[in-house]
């Protein structure tokens, strides 16, 4: 007995005899008809400015903003896939208007305009709040890594960038006086000069030299950015592929990468504010994430949360200057009440030690007195009491794991 399957209503090859739009092929509500309703909404006058009437006509600015903010929306972020999209895909083809641009012209389009994606940004939310889509009646703020186009195999230290210079540097001498000696032979044996070409070994060299100065000069000028008039650590590394790019670690795995800070309204979930970072923790990220909201929606929002990795002196400083009613979790699930003295083995966390907010000293379970001895850019503070106090103290073993 034969399965009753299903047949094609039409013969899906066969020519049809009334013309019609193929976009009716698309569901009805398809997110690309409001894209493509939001996409008339953005101003490209500020682009439109820049072409001339001369030569052959270009594709409309907004044309190619409109596919390319489509196709990251989607997740296609490779040119020559969103040409091919555009070709295929009958979503890409209506925001194309059937229109088709070449890769290269996708690509040089991104690359030229980068301001210009900032403003579109800025735009949509802005129309967001207009369509009361946003409101930023409370906004969230955290950070997420992403990892930058560089191999953490392809990056050295700042000691070993001077060990190579050095060792190159004298390579370089050896092989440019062996050059200097063959020539002097040879002129001798054959008294025919035919030019002074670099051996390859030393074009090789050379060019391996100068990528290490650069790299080199790099991190010096991060360093002195970062830490003026401070000693450059040995350790202190940079990648040759991207030399703006830091290492960063999430879960255990470190690689280099760059810290996106993104503001999200709670209302629909919008994105309505973000920063690039180069720091690797979110100690001193607030102040910036609170610029870039005002520069993207003209105002500031009326309340704000983030986790425990904002809480520190500079974010918390910011806020307090900013007046925005702020939320921060201080730590994650750490106990509050005080250690006992009765013999239990428990650690002794922070809120084991009163603050005094008078002289800056907190004072420990034992009753001695923390001062602070240092403190560093993103507001951590080191408090730290006598060592001979410490050696002696029956709660040594649970509060410090320190020789000292």
């Amino acid at each position: 007995m034969s399965i009753p399957f299903k047949s094609s209503p039409v013969e899906f090859n066969q020519h049809l005899l009334f013309p019609t739009n193929i976009f009716d092929l698309l569901p009805k509500d398809h997110e690309c008809y409001l894209y493509a309703d939001l996409f008339q909404q953005i101003d490209t006058r500020s682009l439109e400015n820049l072409y001339s009437v001369k030569g052959q006509n270009a594709y409309h600015p907004k044309l190619i903003v409109s596919i390319l903010i489509y196709a990251y929306s989607r997740g296609v972020f490779s040119s020559r896939q969103i040409e091919k999209r555009c070709n295929e895909d009958l979503s890409f083809m209506f925001i194309a208007q059937m229109n088709c641009p070449n890769f290269r012209v996708l690509s040089d389009f991104r690359k030229d305009q980068g301001d210009f994606f900032q403003d579109c940004f800025k735009q949509t939310v802005k129309l967001a709040l207009e369509l009361k889509l946003a409101s930023l009646g409370h906004i969230s703020l955290d950070g997420s890594k992403f990892k930058a186009n560089s191999s953490k195999h392809k990056a050295m230290s700042y000691g070993h960038l001077k060990e190579k210079e050095q060792a190159l540097c004298t390579e370089i001498d050896a092989l440019i006086e062996q050059a200097q000696r063959c020539d002097s032979e040879e002129d001798q044996a054959y008294k025919e000069k035919t030019g002074y070409e670099l051996p390859e070994d030393l074009r090789f060299k050379q060019d391996r030299l100068a990528k290490i100065k650069a790299a080199k000069q790099s991190l010096e000028q991060r360093e002195e950015q970062i830490n003026p008039g401070k000693v450059i650590e040995d350790k202190k590394q940079i990648s040759f592929a991207d030399t703006e790019a830091r290492i960063m670690g999430k879960k255990g795995s470190f690689d280099y990468a760059y810290n996106a800070q993104i503001s999200v309204d709670a209302d629909l979930q919008i994105i309505v504010g973000l920063h690039i970072s180069q720091n690797a923790n979110d100690k001193q990220e607030l102040e910036p994430a609170l610029k870039a909201l005002q520069d993207t929606t003209g105002q500031l929002p009326d309340q704000l949360s983030a986790d425990n990795g904002y809480f520190s002196g500079d974010n918390l400083q910011a806020l307090e200057q900013s007046g925005t009613d702020a939320y921060i979790a201080t730590d994650k699930g750490e106990k509050t009440h005080k250690i006992p003295l009765d013999g239990s083995d428990r650690k002794l966390v922070k809120a084991d030690f009163d603050y005094h907010e008078a002289d800056n000293t907190f004072t420990c379970p034992e009753g001695q007195i923390l001062t602070m001895k240092r403190e560093s850019q993103d507001g951590n503070r080191v408090y730290q009491g006598s060592s001979q106090v410490c050696a002696d103290c029956p709660l040594q073993s649970r509060c410090c794991q320190s020789a000292r």
